[in-house]
């Protein structure tokens, strides 16, 4: 902890203890670091220290997230933006403090209930047939978007894939999911199809000494998540898609939540409003007293 047994440490050195110790990954890394370094920094600015942290001290830091500045522009941050800066320091607090001395109580502004873009099955199918493979690069860009959207799969988790991690016989894949949480999803017919292809015709041409990357760049190395977002501008609407299409298929609330890799049931749940909306319409259009 961070002092008891122990040496105190200043701010700037629990900051630091916390990113280098912490399950994140690295985009996670860097997103904290910009937010529990700005709580740093207006700790040090008031005089006090980690260990001075309580309720009054984070409610009187989450009003400064929504005040204006003297003499700069209003700081207005949205709700989203607040509740994530919230759960960063959140988790530095913890991380440093012990769960114990961190207050759970609700400080950040209500955020308003967002639901995902969810592209239709039509329009997940035309862009798969956009895809048309004519050499290695883009039999490889078939089967990665077609291996995303048949797995529910994040961008990190897909260029993460090794080559061990998909497992023909038993048809599925292995994920390296978010805060070191792996999980199994079944891999899907067509899916399977195009990674076979592309791992048989294309992968050979691309890959360069010992990668153990499933998906390669021309350079034969382990791509970026940057090449999915060129191909699918917004690659996260197939994993919205990927849950939304199995709830219209009749899936389970819960086992979309395990496919998907949330550790809360209430993440997963947004996609029964988008499923609520289409059976509406369904209501609307098909019965004589809508």
């Amino acid at each position: 902890m961070y002092a008891a047994g122990r040496e105190t440490l200043t701010v700037d050195a629990a900051v630091e203890r916390f990113l280098r110790a912490a399950p994140l990954g690295e985009a996670s890394r860097r997103a904290y670091r910009v937010d529990v370094e700005e709580f740093a920094s207006w700790l040090r600015q008031r005089g006090q220290k980690v260990e001075d942290v309580d309720a009054r001290v984070l409610a009187e830091y989450t009003s400064l997230l929504g005040a204006p500045r003297p003499g700069r522009t209003p700081r207005r941050l949205a709700p989203a933006t607040i509740a994530r800066k919230l759960a960063a320091v959140r988790s530095f607090l913890r991380f440093t403090l012990g769960r114990a001395r961190v207050p759970d109580a609700s400080l950040g502004p209500r955020r308003p209930r967002r639901l995902p873009d969810v592209p239709k099955q039509a329009e997940v199918e035309a862009l798969l047939d956009t895809l048309e493979p004519t050499d290695p690069l883009s039999l490889r860009n078939r089967a990665l978007v077609e291996l995303v959207y048949s797995a529910g799969l994040r961008s990190r988790e897909a260029v993460d894939l090794d080559l061990a991690d998909v497992d023909f016989d038993q048809e599925l894949v292995h994920v390296h999911g978010k805060g070191g949480k792996d999980r199994t999803v079944p891999l899907g017919e067509e899916a399977a199809h195009w990674v076979g292809r592309y791992l048989r015709d294309g992968r050979p041409a691309l890959a360069r000494g010992a990668e153990d990357a499933l998906f390669v760049s021309v350079r034969g190395r382990r791509l970026d998540t940057s090449t999915l977002r060129r191909l699918v501008p917004h690659p996260h609407r197939l994993r919205h898609a990927f849950a939304t299409h199995l709830l219209e298929g009749g899936a389970d609330l819960r086992v979309i939540q395990e496919l998907l890799g949330h550790s809360s049931l209430s993440t997963t749940q947004v996609y029964s409003h988008v499923d609520a909306r289409r059976l509406r319409r369904v209501y609307d259009s098909a019965h004589p007293r809508s």
